[in-house]
């Protein structure tokens, strides 16, 4: 899938290696070219002759300004689809991995979207640190690395991680240039680490971000302006502004500063847009030159407020009992490696610290030294904040469990080797599956 052609002057395409040439075998034909943006090029066979291709294939190719894709994501997570998301940007190539409509991990090109600098700015470790682990471990083991020097607790490690995705994922759903390709995949049990995110969450969060992109996009039109210094920091302004506003030179758009300061496109808009208001920076079309400030607007969007639901009786026993079968099928995993014990100590700092959900019906609670958590305890105060779940308590009860699961599952991969940790991976799947048998 990465053979690559190239257009010359004459207007030919043409392979850019010899691996290019098999691409293109059994495709001879008549194609008609399709009209699309600049970063894509669609050829339709005619006539059509059918027929198929092994995976991974393309089965979605698009452009990027022309469909939203949190509405291509929406469709994905109902439709329970399974596959990569790729979309290419002029900030970077970036992908979703998702398994069942969820999604279960992400990567990226850009810098800022490594887990190093994800660590570096929430605060959790200096950069120093990072570098100093950088020279002695490959770039995937840094999380692993760090806790091993006890420099990051393993449930900070996994809030970095989801952060990360998060983060991935915000990028994709806010991306206004470019293409976007669905591609067909079967994916491995353990695909990086061992996570999953509600896309429907996560596409909820989206709508705050997407609401104030639109806002910073009413002065900052595309990510490729140039943004030029007008006036000194007064020492007023936040870090990431001050440190911004050192870099502005005329000579670099939104998206190489974004670069330059690690930041990603939404955050780099953001603190631009936050100089162009105070009359710190302004704007042009090209580089150096001086830049031309659009007129301030002030805009504020409307937030819809959840809608108060009657809860229905329901009976989370049976959830509770899978969970906490999986619960000790993961310990007991990493029992025999001799770690147990680490394992729920680690557990439990994370739990009682709300570091692996907020959900009220986990308040208060341990892991027992067999990895499960009292079932008396969890229906107790499932009953208790059963109100507080919304109008789909059991649902919400569930995904808060399968939050902690996710969690265990993550530390479990770090400590296991990889056969075994599929394994536990595989046998976790078949338990989930009997929740969804009549």
């Amino acid at each position: 899938m990465s053979q690559r052609f190239r257009i010359d002057g004459a207007a030919q395409l043409v392979p850019e290696d010899r691996t290019g040439i098999p691409a293109l075998a059994g495709r001879s034909g008549t194609y008609a070219l399709m009209p699309t943006a600049p970063d894509l090029l669609v050829f339709s066979r005619q006539p059509p002759e059918g027929g198929s291709i092994p995976t991974p294939r393309v089965v979605l190719a698009g452009d990027a300004g022309g469909f939203p894709l949190s509405d291509l994501i929406a469709f994905l997570s109902q439709s329970r689809w399974s596959g990569v998301v790729r979309v290419h940007t002029p900030g970077g190539e970036r992908s979703l991995m998702i398994r069942e409509g969820e999604v279960r991990g992400a990567a990226s090109e850009e810098p800022s979207d490594r887990l190093g600098e994800v660590l570096v700015r929430l605060g959790y470790v200096d950069r120093a640190q990072v570098e100093a682990v950088l020279r002695e471990q490959s770039p995937s083991k840094i999380g692993r690395a760090l806790v091993e020097k006890g420099l990051l607790q393993a449930h900070d490690l996994f809030k970095c991680v989801t952060h990360q995705v998060s983060e991935i994922f915000h990028a994709i759903v806010l991306c206004r240039e470019g293409a976007f390709f669905l591609i067909d995949q079967p994916l491995d049990e353990k695909t990086g680490h061992s996570i999953q995110l509600s896309t429907q969450s996560l596409l909820m969060d989206s709508i705050r971000k997407i609401d104030e992109l639109a806002h910073f996009r009413k002065r900052i039109p595309h990510g490729r302006m140039y943004v030029a210094r007008k006036r000194p920091s007064d020492g007023k302004l936040e870090e990431d502004e001050d440190r911004v506003l050192a870099m502005l030179d005329g000579r670099r758009t939104v998206l190489e500063l974004g670069h330059a300061a690690r930041l990603s496109e939404f955050d780099v808009t953001k603190v631009v847009f936050r100089l162009l208001e105070g009359g710190f920076a302004g704007l042009s079309d090209k580089p150096v030159g001086a830049p031309v400030a659009a007129p301030p607007e002030k805009a504020a969007a409307q937030r819809a407020r959840p809608v108060a639901r009657t809860v229905a009786p329901v009976d989370a026993r049976p959830v509770a009992r899978v969970f906490n079968f999986i619960f000790r099928e993961i310990r007991d995993e990493v029992s025999r490696q001799g770690m147990d014990p680490a394992f729920i100590a680690a557990a439990n700092a994370a739990l009682s610290g709300q570091a692996l959900s907020s959900s009220p019906v986990l308040e208060g609670l341990a892991f027992a030294a067999d990895g499960s958590l009292p079932e008396g305890r969890l229906m107790e105060s499932f009953e208790k904040h059963r109100a507080q779940l919304g109008s789909e308590p059991l649902a919400s009860f569930r995904q808060a469990l399968s939050d902690v699961m996710f969690f265990l599952l993550f530390q479990a991969g770090e400590l296991l080797e990889s056969r075994a940790d599929e394994d536990l991976a595989r046998r976790v799947k078949e338990l989930l599956a009997t929740l969804e048998a009549p």
